[in-house]
């Protein structure tokens, strides 16, 4: 039997095709890197410091923006390197650590859908039983389970994946995701596909069926009821715009793979990168502009930062 030496160092060669172009991608995902960061800071910080946001649907959009400024955090920088000087290289450690870090967040991304719309269930269907139901000790039981399911599966799936033996090192992608590595395992992977076939039915396709069946749910108690929370409509139409936008692009991004012989690589590379990095811009924005109070604090802390960094360019020009 051949001995096969397996690979313990990458290249992650995403966006190949467009040669000296790759050079320009650094702007668009630079400002996106940014905007990421800034928008879901300033989200996590107002809703923080403001006692009149300490609401469950407030703590919970935080969490969720939480995971929208780590996800870009453990890839964008590195691939940013990559672009700007050539730096393509990661250990196999490095890979999978990345690579468990993207989709353990990642899958927050649909988790934390699943507990806003459980809090609109809630508000809608049972207000009167809200509080009641939204209190940190009951509302642990729906916490708990998807919290240990995430964990699980994506400690299962990069598990496997280490264990592999790797005939080739060149990866085309600008990170390490799990397909794309197994990808370039030596042998069969048919663990590792059924595996990640079976995440995602436990993730985004079990998420949106829950997600689907409590808005049908709520949308029949509105039609029933003439005296529905104006407020929790208003919240829940928002939660369904970020919904339908993260499942949008979650579907190409998974269909990209699954058609990838009919795509040209940059453009899977393209959606797949997009998936991770695209809720996190628009996230924090569609949640700070289309909720009315989280808005109104936005724009008062940064009026309020706005004044307190021209008062101290006043005050250096005077000492000055």
């Amino acid at each position: 039997m051949q001995n096969i030496s397996s690979h313990k160092h990458f290249i992650l060669n995403g966006f190949e095709e467009l040669g000296e172009l790759r050079l320009v991608l650094f702007i668009p995902f630079f400002l996106m890197f940014i905007v990421a960061l800034l928008a879901n800071s300033l989200l996590i910080y107002v809703i923080f410091s403001q006692r009149s946001l300490h609401q469950p649907m407030s703590i919970l959009i935080a969490g969720m923006a939480c995971v929208d400024f780590c996800i870009p955090v453990f890839f964008v920088p590195n691939m940013l390197l990559n672009f700007l000087f050539d730096w393509k290289g990661i250990s196999l450690i490095g890979c999978l650590v990345q690579m468990h870090f993207i989709h353990f967040f990642g899958t927050f991304q649909s988790t934390f859908l699943v507990w806003m719309a459980l809090d609109r269930h809630f508000a809608i269907c049972t207000p009167l039983s809200y509080h009641e139901l939204m209190a940190p000790e009951k509302f642990l039981k729906f916490i708990i389970p998807l919290a240990v399911r995430n964990m699980l599966l994506i400690t299962l799936i990069v598990s496997l994946a280490g264990n592999l033996s790797f005939c080739r090192n060149v990866m085309n992608h600008c990170f390490c995701e799990h397909m794309a590595l197994v990808e370039l395992a030596c042998g069969s992977t048919a663990i590792n596909n059924l595996v990640g076939l079976i995440s995602v039915f436990f993730f985004p396709f079990f998420d949106f069926l829950f997600i689907a069946a409590s808005y049908i749910m709520m949308f029949s108690s509105i039609l029933r009821s003439s005296r529905t929370s104006v407020k929790a409509l208003h919240t829940c139409i928002t939660h369904a715009m970020v919904i339908t936008l993260s499942i949008t692009v979650a579907l190409i991004a998974f269909l990209s793979y699954r058609i990838k012989n009919s795509l040209p690589a940059a453009v899977r590379v393209f959606f797949s990168t997009m998936y991770l990095l695209f809720p996190s811009c628009l996230n924090p924005i569609i949640y700070g502009i289309r909720t009315t109070e989280i808005r109104q604090h936005m724009l008062k802390t940064l009026t309020h930062w706005k004044h307190f960094v021209q008062t101290n360019l006043k005050s250096s020009e005077i000492i000055s």
